[in-house]
C-alpha cells in the first residue's frame, strides 16, 4: 500500500496533481492508496476540502489529512471520523485505531467512551460495549442476555480492522489490507453519489433532516438548551410545531400521533427538567412499542458532566426504556444519526430513540451529507420465514378440537389486521385481543370474543384456557393477562409468532416458538391454507362445531352488563352505550387509566385498528387528551373523544390550553366519580372499604359541592364544559359535544361505589373470576350527586 506524504505545500493544484498520479501508478497495480496531507499552516477548511476532492473525484479509497485537527475519512462513510492525535498517528502506527460503535463512529476521548490507547496494551474491559439501550437488541448482534455481548466487526475500506470482544484477549486490533482497488473505488463513487446540501448550523441540519424522514408535527417545549433547533423549526414550511403547555403533554401527544397513524411521533425538549419531563412518555411508548423519536437540547460538550445548570444525563437515565439513543458530538453526524433513529423507532418492535443534542453541535456550521442509504452492523429487523414451522401450524390447526387465537399489539404494529381477518375467516378460530390489540379483529365479527385479561369478558378468558391449540399473535403474555402464569392455558398446545426474540419464553414457556413477521407469517399461512383448499368465509363456519357452541353458551351465561338499582343515578357505563349508540364506532377513542379505561375498552366497540388508544403497559395517568390531541392533529376530519377520569383528566389539564390555542378540536368525557375508583375498588375488595387517600375532592367543603370545579377551569382556557348530572341529559349532551367543531368537556357525574366488572384478582386464574360486586358500598362525605 502506498502512502504519499505532503510536506508544506506552495499550491493546492500541485498537491493534487502529485496526489492524483501516485493513485492512477497503485491503482494500476491493483492497490490502494491512502493520501495523508500534512500542512500546519493550511486551515481545517482547506484541508478537508482537499481531502473531499479527492476522494470524491478521484475514487481514493481513504484520504488522511491534518490541519488544525487530525481526521480520517473513510470512503464508506459520509463523514470524518475524528482522532485525538491527528492523522500522523493512524498512518505511522496502524495498531493505533479509532474507535466505532455498533451503530456508526463517535469521537475517540469523548465522555461517551474511553480513550484507545495502542493496541498492544488493550483489554476486553477497556471497551465500551455497543449503545444499544435494552435486551431486545443483543440477539441481532451476535450475543445474548445469557452468554454476553459481542462486538461487531468493524470495517474500513482499505483497512479491515477485526475489533470483536472475543479476539481482544489474542489480538487487539487485527488489521488486514486489501489487495483489490475495485472495491476501493466502488466504494468511493457510492459516497460521491450522496446528496449534499448547503452550509448550515446544526439545529438547521436537524430540522432538514427531519423534513427528509417525513415528519410533519412535532410536539415541543423550547429552552435555552433547545431554543437553536426553535428558531429553525420556524423556517420550515413542512414542519408544523404545536407548543404544549407541558413537555409531558407534549409527548404524550407525539405517541397518541404515532399510535393513530403507525408513523413516528416526534416530540422535543430542552435539557435538565425539561428532558426529564418526556421520561413517562419514553417508558410508556417502550412498554406499548410505540414509534417516537425524542429529541433533547443539551449543555455545551464543554459543560457535561461538570454539574451544569440544567444538566442531566438525559442519555444514561433513559437507556433502560429506549430501543437505542445518541447523544450528538459531532455536526456531520446529524444526517446519519437522524436517518438511523427514525428507521430503527419504526422498524422490527417499534420503540422510542432518544437523540441528545448539545448547544455547540447546535449553533455549529457545516454543509450536511445525507444519507441515500441504511447499513447498521449489528440491527437486521427482518426475519426469514420458516417455513417448516408454519406447515407445523397448519398440522396442529387441522388436529385441534377447541382452537383459539390470542392476538395482541404486534398486530397493530406490523399493520396486519387483513392478514389476520383473512387467516381466522379461513379456518374459524375464535379471537380474543389483548387491551393493546383492542380492534385488530372487528368485534362485530361472530368469531369475536373481544378482549381477555383482568377485566376482560368471561367467555374469552375461559376460552383462551380451555382451548386445546392457543395461537399467540403478537403477544408478550404480560401478567394483566395471564393472571398466574403457571395456570394459564396450560392444557393447551401454545404457538407463539412473535417478532422480538426476547418475548419468545419470556413469560410462557411455549411448544412451538417462531420469531417472524406477524404480517408475513400470516400472509404465508394464508397462502398455505389457500392451496390446501382452505376458503375465506364471513360467516357460516363449521369447522368446530362443538367448541363453538360451548363458547356460546358461555356468552349466554356471562354477558357484558351492569347492574342499574337507581335510576337517579347514571352509571359510568351507560354514557359509552350511548357514545357508541350515536357513533356506530366511527370515532377514535383514547382514555386515561382508571376504570374509565376498562369501561371504554368494554362497552365501546372497535372494528378497525387504531381507534383504541390507551396506556396499556406502563398505565400512565393523564396519558388520555394529550393523546386525543396528537390523533385529532393525525386525523382532523375524524372525531377524537377522550374518555377519562377525573383523577387522570386532572393531570395534564393544562392541554386544555393548547387545544384552544392550535385549534385542535379533541373532546373528553369526564366520567366523574371523586375517587381514584381503581384503587377504591382494591379497597374494597381488600381493605374493607377503608379509604386511604383515594377521595379527590374537598372534605371540608358542602356536601354538595363537587370539587374541583371543571366547568369553571375549562372555561378559564376557553373551552367549553357542560356537567350533566341527570341520565336524561347523557345523549341530548354527547350529541352537542359531537356537533362542536372546537374543544369540548362533558363532566359527566357518577357514582364512586361502582366496579369493573368481570375481574381476575392479580395473581389469580381464570377460575376465580369476580362477575358480581361482593363489597358493601362506603358510605362516607362525598358529594349528594354521586
Amino acid at each position: 500500500m502506498a502512502v504519499t506524504t505532503f510536506m508544506p505545500i506552495c499550491t493546492l493544484a500541485e498537491s493534487l496533481k502529485n496526489a492524483w498520479a501516485v493513485e492512477e501508478q497503485e491503482a494500476s497495480r491493483g492497490e490502494p492508496a491512502f493520501v495523508w496531507v500534512e500542512e500546519s499552516r493550511m486551515p481545517s477548511a482547506t484541508a478537508r476540502a482537499l481531502g473531499e476532492s479527492l476522494l470524491s473525484a478521484h475514487g481514493i479509497g481513504s484520504v488522511v489529512y491534518w490541519g488544525n485537527e487530525g481526521f480520517l475519512l473513510d470512503a464508506a462513510l459520509p463523514h470524518p471520523v475524528r482522532t485525538d492525535e491527528g492523522a500522523a498517528g493512524v498512518l505511522k502506527d496502524f495498531s493505533r485505531v479509532t474507535q466505532t460503535s455498533d451503530l456508526g463512529p463517535v469521537p475517540v476521548g469523548h465522555s461517551s467512551g474511553p480513550r484507545l490507547e495502542a493496541a498492544t496494551h488493550l483489554e476486553p474491559s477497556s471497551l465500551p460495549p455497543p449503545r444499544l439501550g435494552n435486551r431486545r437488541d443483543l440477539e441481532s448482534i451476535g450475543g445474548s442476555a445469557s452468554r454476553g455481548l459481542e462486538a461487531p466487526n468493524l470495517r474500513f475500506p482499505c483497512l479491515d480492522v477485526d475489533l470483536s470482544f472475543r479476539n481482544l484477549s489474542r489480538k487487539a486490533a487485527r488489521i488486514i489490507m486489501s489487495t483489490k482497488s475495485t472495491k476501493t473505488k466502488t466504494k468511493s463513487t457510492e459516497t460521491s453519489s450522496l446528496e449534499r446540501g448547503e452550509a448550515m448550523t446544526g439545529a438547521e441540519i436537524l430540522v432538514s433532516c427531519m423534513e427528509r424522514e417525513g415528519v410533519e408535527l412535532i410536539s415541543a417545549y423550547p429552552g435555552g438548551a433547545s431554543m437553536p433547533i426553535h428558531q429553525a423549526l420556524t423556517k420550515s414550511d413542512q414542519i408544523r410545531t404545536v407548543l404544549p403547555r407541558h413537555e409531558q403533554g407534549g409527548s404524550f401527544a407525539a405517541e397518541g400521533y404515532a399510535r393513530a397513524t403507525g408513523k413516528v411521533g416526534v416530540c422535543m425538549a430542552t435539557s435538565g427538567p425539561g428532558a426529564t419531563n418526556l421520561v413517562t412518555a419514553i417508558a410508556d411508548a417502550f412498554l406499548d412499542s410505540t414509534p417516537m423519536v425524542t429529541i433533547t437540547g443539551q449543555v455545551p460538550q464543554t459543560m457535561i458532566g461538570r454539574g451544569a445548570f440544567q444538566e442531566t444525563d438525559f442519555f444514561g437515565m433513559t437507556l433502560p426504556v429506549v430501543k437505542h439513543s445518541y447523544l450528538v458530538t459531532d455536526i456531520n453526524e446529524i444526517p446519519r444519526i437522524v436517518k438511523e433513529a427514525f428507521y430503527i423507532a419504526n422498524t422490527g418492535r417499534p420503540g422510542p430513540v432518544v437523540i441528545d443534542m448539545p448547544k455547540d453541535v447546535q449553533e455549529s456550521r457545516a454543509q450536511p451529507v445525507y444519507p441515500n442509504e441504511i447499513n447498521l452492523r449489528g440491527y437486521d429487523p427482518t426475519r426469514p420465514l420458516d417455513e417448516v414451522a408454519l406447515n407445523e401450524v397448519i398440522g396442529l390447526i387441522k388436529e385441534a378440537k377447541r382452537p383459539m387465537i390470542y392476538c395482541g399489539g404486534g398486530i397493530i404494529s406490523a399493520e396486519a389486521a387483513g392478514e389476520l381477518k383473512e387467516f381466522v375467516e379461513r379456518t374459524g378460530i375464535p379471537v380474543a385481543s389483548t387491551i393493546m390489540g383492542v380492534g385488530s379483529f372487528p368485534e362485530s365479527h361472530n368469531l369475536s370474543l373481544k378482549w381477555l385479561g383482568m377485566h376482560g369478558t368471561v367467555y374469552a378468558n375461559n376460552a383462551v384456557n380451555e382451548a386445546d391449540l392457543l395461537l399467540a399473535l403478537g403477544v408478550r403474555f404480560d401478567d394483566r393477562v395471564t393472571g398466574k402464569v403457571s395456570e394459564f392455558a396450560k392444557h393447551g398446545t401454545i404457538v407463539h409468532i412473535d417478532i422480538d426474540n426476547s418475548e419468545i419464553n419470556k413469560n410462557k414457556d411455549v411448544k412451538l416458538p417462531i420469531l417472524a413477521n406477524i404480517k408475513e407469517a400470516l400472509a404465508r399461512l394464508n397462502e398455505l391454507l389457500e392451496k390446501g383448499g382452505s376458503k375465506a368465509r364471513v360467516s357460516g363456519h363449521d369447522q368446530f362445531p362443538d367448541w363453538y357452541e360451548k363458547i356460546a353458551g358461555w356468552k349466554k351465561d356471562f354477558p357484558l352488563g351492569y347492574q342499574d338499582p337507581d335510576p337517579k343515578l347514571i352509571p359510568p357505563q351507560y354514557p359509552l352505550e350511548q357514545l357508541y349508540d350515536l357513533t356506530k364506532g366511527d370515532l377514535i377513542v383514547t382514555t386515561g387509566v382508571g376504570q374509565h379505561q376498562m369501561w371504554a375498552g368494554q362497552y365501546y366497540h372497535y372494528d378497525h385498528p387504531r381507534r383504541f388508544i390507551t396506556s396499556a403497559g406502563l398505565g400512565s395517568m393523564g396519558y388520555g387528551y394529550p393523546a386525543a390531541l396528537g390523533a385529532k392533529l393525525a386525523f382532523p376530519d375524524m372525531e377524537v373523544v377522550d374518555i377519562d377520569g377525573d383523577g387522570s383528566f386532572l393531570m395534564n389539564i393544562q392541554e386544555l390550553a393548547t387545544a384552544k390555542v392550535e385549534k385542535i378540536a379533541a373532546k373528553a368525557i369526564i366520567l366523574n366519580n371523586q375517587h381514584l375508583g381503581m384503587v377504591v375498588q382494591w379497597e374494597d375488595l381488600k381493605y374493607e372499604s377503608n379509604r386511604a387517600h383515594t377521595y379527590l375532592g374537598d372534605p371540608n367543603a358542602a356536601e354538595d359541592n363537587i370539587y374541583p370545579d371543571y366547568v369553571t377551569m375549562c372555561a378559564g382556557f376557553g373551552v367549553t364544559c357542560e356537567r350533566v348530572t341527570e341520565r336524561e341529559e347523557v345523549r341530548p349532551a354527547i350529541e352537542r359535544m359531537l356537533a362542536a367543531d372546537e374543544a369540548y368537556v362533558l363532566d359527566i357525574m357518577v357514582p364512586y361505589t361502582e366496579h369493573v366488572l368481570p375481574m381476575i384478582p392479580g395473581g389469580m386464574s381464570y377460575k376465580d373470576i369476580i362477575t358480581e360486586r361482593i363489597a358493601e358500598d362506603f358510605k362516607g362525605n362525598v358529594p349528594s350527586a354521586l
